[in-house]
């Protein structure tokens, strides 16, 4: 998901790269209850006809899926804000807060395809910066193509 905050009165342009989510902490919270709850009424019947080890494994492999959930969701935190002035681009990674800058009159915006999928690219100096790599490819498409119009805004106003 792409989210832009125009530039205002001076202010810069703030990209927020997020992935989709599906999910929300609560919806996420009552999957885990209804599949642990499912998987406890089928091994209670299992152990309701002799299977005494049923609900044990069904405690198991409910706390199994909650984990691998809850982990699969948490991959979703991650974003990252590209904030654009006539100074400098900067890339925020989320969480960890790495920072790279860039100048905006020597950055270039890259494309490229490989391993499969096409890779954003911000370039300048010799330096690169994979950038929305969580995104779909219809999205980084749409972020190539608005950094490009972004930038060329930005280089087009005159220098203090």
């Amino acid at each position: 998901m792409i989210v832009l905050r125009p530039a205002l009165g001076g202010l810069p342009y703030v990209l927020w790269l997020r992935p989709n989510r599906v999910l929300s902490r609560r919806g996420l919270r009552r999957l885990i209850l209804v599949l642990a709850a499912l998987a406890l009424i089928t091994a209670g019947l299992g152990a309701w006809q002799g299977d005494v080890f049923a609900p044990l494994f069904a405690l198991i492999e409910a706390s199994a899926v909650a984990i691998a959930l809850s982990v699969a969701w948490r991959a979703g935190d991650r974003s990252e804000r590209i904030t654009l002035d006539a100074e400098s681009l900067e890339v925020q990674t989320l969480p960890g807060c790495r920072c790279t800058r860039f100048q905006p009159y020597w950055v270039r915006v890259l494309l490229e395809s490989g391993e499969g999928r096409y890779r954003l690219l911000l370039s300048s100096h010799g330096r690169k910066l994979e950038v929305g790599a969580f995104l779909a490819e219809e999205e980084r498409t749409a972020l190539f193509r608005k950094l490009k119009v972004l930038l060329a805004d930005v280089q087009s106003q005159p220098r203090r």
